[in-house]
């Protein structure tokens, strides 16, 4: 049955023993520790033990100076580092701890710690001990007397390893129909015979096989018994678990509480959690999500019911802490091409109770490259959103924009407006259907002051599974978009189209290094460059698109030198982005972009590059991005060299 081994006559034969009653008679565990006997938890229970400290550990007297060694025996690398950091002595070696209570009582708790990293590690037959001023601190009582700079010696055999002989599941849930329905299987997380018994796989297969019940309505399935048993002659463990899947559910009425402002009823159809219908957690996830987004609540929880009702309806709870209503922020960007930004807005997010949004809007840019008004880019604008209409998922949106542009290739004065609908049809995949209109007024070198006034539509298409939205490490992003609209001036019926794709890879563990590419693709058609207005046209160029080249100063090159835009576009970029840090990281980038007179790129025009480094300082906003990039071909008026500065990635 295996013996249970200590060290310096701190043998707590007992320890083993009461496992071996609390789990039902099968638990032989060979780890043999010098320590107390407080609470402890293994697979998720609680042990032995009692839940609060003796009052006497929380004392504070004077700091307390120790030196420690930590000594791992056997040829255990990998081992040792994780038992290092699992100790809290260890980690906190170069700081006086609160007094002798304080460091005994440190001691004490590194007992329950070290334990649990060897179950952690599949290692069942270990020993641990922890001498204080040569005393196993397990023995000291909390008052205990220490010298000035006390000696810490800890001591860990951790045994080998055990694998499971027999790991098996009792009640199953039987396989989905369903594919979002799908739990990955205990066996792929390392359940089964042949592999390390480690103590986190036996939870991990518990919460697997529980949750392959829930996802097909079981919303009260449970581990109702586990057996584990540890043979120390061959270094084995067997593992049963028994699931109770209990009775399967449908959502019952929703309940809203800690409304202010907010509809009850509109929060609960928000919820798009239907009476009646199966229980599924994803469900509960989305509502989750759904309520989130609304911007309006600092605190939410979606809560069930303790029990399944005799008709088999689970009722539901959402309770919520609203926000405060009013917002207001500023931010601002800058690059050595396009000068500072700046920018304010304003908001409610709750005007009526149902989540609706007013915003303010107001922006300046181009500060520093020059200081007259006129020479200025303005932005000034309200929008107003309405979720869930028609559906949870489908948001009424409107808005009106007045802006005056000043760039390189022209200047523009304008006012626009949309009106129409956003829609998710899963957390993945989205879409957009406006009617947009405006009029606006140009100036440039090649065709002089023109005015355009225009009404069309306004769609696409996204899918996006992106792991981050600001710094993605795995996934694709796919955006396509569709433009038709009417040219009053000129009497034009326009199309436009637009795709882009984004995919990102991450390598190693923790996906610190990231292999990221964008390709963008265009074209318009039914009328000819100089009847069409220029920001319906396509430019490249700037720190979203092709960096070292001035924001919209990739275009068609006209015989006077002059640049606008094309009818056609063809953008990509290639990024390798390396975290050398836990707030550092490098990235070195190449950017491309064409842009044509024709509907089909003929390639007639150049195709400029840039390229260069950047630094990257990571915040829980995302990350600081600080570009340094040059083109590879530069025209006369491009710069040598232009520095980018902004949240978030590049794409």
């Amino acid at each position: 049955m295996g013996s249970v081994r200590a060290r310096r006559g701190a043998v707590v034969r007992s320890l083993a023993l009461r496992y071996l009653l609390l789990l039902a008679g099968v638990i032989m565990l060979g780890a043999s520790v010098a320590a107390p006997a407080h609470a402890f938890e293994l697979f998720g229970l609680k042990i032995f033990g009692r839940d609060k400290p003796d009052p006497a550990e929380d004392v504070i007297g004077d700091p307390q100076n120790y030196t420690m060694e930590f000594i791992v025996t056997g040829d255990e690398g990998d081992v040792e580092t994780l038992l290092k950091g699992s100790s809290s002595l260890w980690k906190d070696r170069e700081k006086p701890a609160s007094g002798a209570a304080g460091l005994l009582n440190a001691a004490r708790s590194d007992y329950r710690r070290l334990l649990a990293t060897l179950y952690g590690l599949g290692r069942y037959g270990g020993s641990i001990s922890i001498l204080v001023d040569g005393r196993e601190a397990s023995d000291l009582p909390p008052d205990s007397e220490l010298g000035e700079n006390a000696l810490i010696s800890v001591t860990v055999s951790p045994g080998p390893e055990f694998f499971f002989d027999k790991a098996s599941i009792i009640n199953r849930a039987p396989t989905p129909t369903e594919r979002r329905d799908v739990v990955d299987l205990p066996e792929d997380e390392g359940f089964a015979p042949g592999k390390v018994a480690r103590s986190g796989v036996i939870i991990k297969a518990e919460k697997l096989s529980v949750e392959a019940w829930r996802q097909q309505g079981f919303a009260k399935a449970s581990v109702v018994d586990r057996r584990v048993a540890a043979a120390h002659d061959s270094n084995t463990v067997d593992a049963e678990i028994e699931i109770s899947p209990g009775q399967k559910a449908s959502y019952g009425d929703v309940t809203v509480v800690g409304t202010e402002r907010m509809n009850p009823a509109y929060v609960a159809w928000m919820t798009g959690l239907k009476p009646g219908q199966e229980y599924d957690p994803d469900d509960i996830e989305r509502a989750n999500k759904r309520l989130s987004k609304l911007d309006v609540f600092r605190a939410l929880r979606i809560q069930e019911a303790d029990a399944i009702g005799a008709d088999g309806l689970l009722p539901l709870t959402v309770s919520v802490q609203e926000r405060k209503p009013r917002r207001f922020g500023v931010g601002g960007s800058y690059s050595t091409l396009d000068g500072v930004g700046l920018e304010a807005y304003w908001m409610h997010r709750n005007l009526f109770g149902r989540a609706e949004r007013l915003r303010f809007d107001a922006k300046v840019a181009g500060i520093g490259d020059t200081f007259k008004p006129d020479a200025l880019t303005y932005r000034a604008g309200v929008s107003f959103i309405r979720p869930g209409v028609f559906t949870p998922d489908t948001d009424f949106e409107a808005s009106v924009f007045g802006d005056r542009e000043v760039l390189d290739p022209y200047t523009r004065t304008a006012v626009t407006g949309l009106i129409g609908f956003n829609h998710l049809f899963s957390e993945e995949l989205s879409a957009k259907a406006f009617v947009q209109g405006g009029y606006a007024q140009f100036e440039d070198d090649t065709f002089g002051t023109r005015d355009f006034m225009y009404a069309g539509l306004l769609g696409g298409l996204t899918f996006d599974n992106r792991d981050n939205k600001v710094d993605a490490t795995n996934g694709v992003f796919l955006d396509a978009g569709a433009e038709p609209f009417y040219e009053f001036n000129y009497g034009n019926f326009i199309g436009k189209f637009t795709g882009e794709g984004r995919a990102y890879y991450g390598f190693g563990a923790e996906n610190p290094v990231v292999l990221a590419g964008r390709l963008k693709l265009g074209t318009l058609f039914g009328a000819p460059i100089s009847e069409v207005a220029p920001d319906k046209l396509f430019f490249a160029g700037g720190g979203g698109s092709v960096r070292g080249y001035a924001y919209r100063n990739i275009g068609v090159d006209t015989e006077a030198g002059e640049v606008i835009g094309g009818r056609s576009l063809i953008e990509g970029s290639a990024e390798i982005r390396a975290r050398v840090s836990k707030s550092i990281g490098l990235v070195g980038f190449v950017d491309a972009g064409y842009v044509g007179a024709d509907t089909i790129p003929g390639f007639s025009e150049d195709l400029r590059i840039g390229a260069g480094a950047g630094l990257r300082y990571y915040t829980a906003l995302g990350p600081i991005r600080l570009d340094v990039a040059v083109p590879l071909d530069p025209r006369p008026a491009d710069p040598s060299v232009a520095f980018y500065v902004g949240i978030g990635q590049a794409f």
